[in-house]
């Protein structure tokens, strides 16, 4: 059995901010060691989302194994993940990091250490990595690497003296990157006689294999033909293929310790399995499983309904391979009185939700209605009994609450000297608490704690509008915390319309009640009586429109004669519009629920 020895493999993660150029390193070290000829390289190779590459961002971890012949004549196994920058996705980043010994880190030359930089590298820390230092684009006029290197000393608390300076566009220094990774991290540990044990790092729907798995193999051998067991579930499953991605996949007899690669088990059903857990083999078991990862948090709900109900049931299907695919986003079914049957999902930020619904209509073809983002709510209500609120619409009896908590964030928030006082004034209006003002080398770095459901509507375009896109934002859940929120209920001709309600502040229930009331007055068609549409906090309307009603002149048939046969004309149409407006029925076309509910803060 031909496996590689553990001295002369390497597994190893990129981390950094977004744009620092990950993705372009991982291109050239794929390069370099062969692992695609020159007519087959293209920019950001393991980036094979179309999202991807037209957003230039990494949403998916992807794995690639190189064989590189080092300097001193050896060849050594290097196991590269790729992971993405940005803060919606730090599930991806924790996942590939519990499958590695070592990280490198990448910054920019020209933009020095930001929010994200600090998010990624406590996370490997967090994993006992070996980090090595790499600064990039310093092929740049604008690149400074000696201030840089200062202030990843200062910042981070890394040493940053032996920090490989590389250009990953031109491939300046990629060598030097090679030979660290070989001499500077640490080999993986593993027992190759004792029983398989495997961590699941990732899983995704392939069409004609049906589900496969990302291994990282601890101890044993895993190899074609085995008979394994996933421990949390404890679903047994025959291995039919193993293979490595080079980036191509490329079939081989088994994986050993410290190596990483996929399988195949012809896994029809979703549910089998569990991103992190332990594969072992069925007859030789072994006796604990591996740590696995912390359960990521969703904080961002929206609803998703499909535009024509008959597609019901294959959003389900999509939904289930999709979660397959992003362990990290959550789903349960709804329905709504307006906009019949869909699910309520939980997503790690606005970009994942962005993303998540953006795949579901280009890989599966589904046309969306999205509802507007909210977050959890934590109610207590009197007989001392706790709820989690998630839509609006199941929220209890006001009278019945004893007091709701929401969720807060502490947010590290980097930005230049000049646009400072632009970003705390943007805090304080989301009633924001600042915690701190510091300066990390020579920018200025303030956190703040915010509550949520001020963030996930538009606070991250404002920052970057206000910051002219030069501010960084990262945050972490903080708890939660009691606060004046209440429910605004939408009433269009008296009647309380579900899907519009909505919970906010009692501080800016006012305005978000207004602002829904005037876009519904430009969206609801007319009708021949007038309707009213109202916004209102239990019993207290709040805000008020009216639409009002079209006119026939009833008149028009009179011909002379006296005023009294007008007048009886017009008192008869005012009857008659009274009673229209008692049994009349308002229909709320589509389109005005789709703009309403996207609603922002605008």
């Amino acid at each position: 059995m031909s496996t590689t020895d553990l001295s002369h493999i390497r597994n190893f993660s990129i981390i950094a901010h977004i744009d620092h150029g990950k993705s372009t390193l991982a291109d050239r070290m794929i390069q370099m060691c062969g692992g695609l000829a020159d007519r087959e390289m293209k920019e950001q190779v393991l980036d094979n989302m179309d999202i991807e590459r037209e957003r230039g961002i990494t949403i998916k971890a992807q794995t690639v194994r190189l064989n590189y012949k080092a300097d001193n004549g050896e060849t050594y196994q290097l196991n590269l993940m790729d992971t993405p920058g940005h803060v919606d996705f730090a599930y991806e980043v924790s996942r590939s990091l519990a499958a590695c010994e070592g990280s490198l880190l990448i910054v920019d030359a020209t933009q020095g250490v930001e929010a994200q930089t600090l998010a990624n590298v406590y996370l490997a820390l967090d994993n006992d990595h070996d980090i090595i230092t790499v600064l990039n684009k310093i092929d740049l006029p604008a690149s400074e690497p000696a201030r840089i290197k200062a202030q990843i000393e200062d910042v981070i608390g890394l040493d940053a003296s032996d920090a490989v300076e590389i250009s990953a566009k031109t491939g300046q220094g990629i060598d030097q990157v090679l030979e660290a990774l070989v001499e500077r991290l640490p080999a993986p540990t593993g027992d190759a006689a004792a029983p398989l044990k495997a961590l699941l790092v990732d899983s995704w729907y392939d069409s004609y294999l049906g589900v496969m798995i990302l291994v990282r193999v601890h101890d044993g051998h895993l190899k074609k033909g085995m008979k394994i067991r996933m421990m949390a579930s404890g679903s047994v499953h025959q291995v039919e293929q193993v293979g490595v991605f080079m980036p191509k996949a490329k079939r081989v007899d088994s994986l050993g310790p410290g190596e990483v690669g996929y399988i195949t088990a012809s896994i029809k059903t979703v549910a089998d399995t569990d991103v992190g857990d332990t594969i072992t083999e069925d007859k030789h078991q072994a006796t604990e499983p591996l740590a696995g990862f912390k359960p990521s948090v969703p904080v961002v709900f929206c609803s998703l309904f499909p535009s024509d109900a008959n597609d019901f049931e294959d959003l389900r299907e999509s939904l289930a391979k999709l979660r397959l695919n992003d362990a990290s986003f959550e789903y349960e079914p709804e329905n709504s009185m307006a906009l019949g049957l869909g699910y309520r999902c939980g997503f790690l930020g606005l970009l994942h939700l962005e993303i998540v619904q953006e795949r579901l209509e280009r890989e599966f073809d589904l046309d969306l209605i999205t509802t507007a983002p909210s977050v959890a709510y934590k109610i207590k209500l009197n007989d001392a009994t706790e709820m989690e609120l998630h839509n609006p619409a199941d929220m209890p009896d006001p009278t019945q609450i004893a007091e709701i908590s929401e969720p807060w964030i502490r947010a590290t928030i980097m930005v230049p000297d000049e646009y400072l006082g632009s970003v705390l004034q943007l805090c304080t209006e989301r009633r924001g608490v600042q915690i701190e003002l510091t300066y990390a080398g020579n920018r200025p770095m303030v956190i703040y704690r915010l509550p949520l459901n001020e963030v996930v509507f538009d606070f991250y375009d404002r920052l970057k509008s206000i910051s002219r896109g030069y501010a960084s934002f990262d945050y972490e859940l903080d708890g939660f915390q009691e606060g004046d929120l209440v429910k605004v209920s939408i009433l269009v001709n008296a009647e309380p319309v579900d899907a519009l309600g909505f919970v906010c502040h009692r501080s800016q229930s006012e305005t978000r009640g207004r602002g829904v009331c005037e876009r519904l007055k430009d969206l609801i068609p007319r009708q021949l009586f007038k309707i009213p549409i109202q916004a209102a906090i239990g019993g207290k309307f709040v805000a008020r429109e009216t639409i009002s009603g079209m006119r026939k002149d009833v008149t028009a048939k009179c011909y002379g004669g006296d005023i009294t046969r007008k007048k009886k004309l017009l008192e008869k149409q005012k009857k008659g519009k009274k009673k229209m407006r008692q049994f009349g029925k308002v229909e709320i076309p589509q389109s005005a629920f789709i703009a309403a509910l996207r609603m922002g803060d605008d």
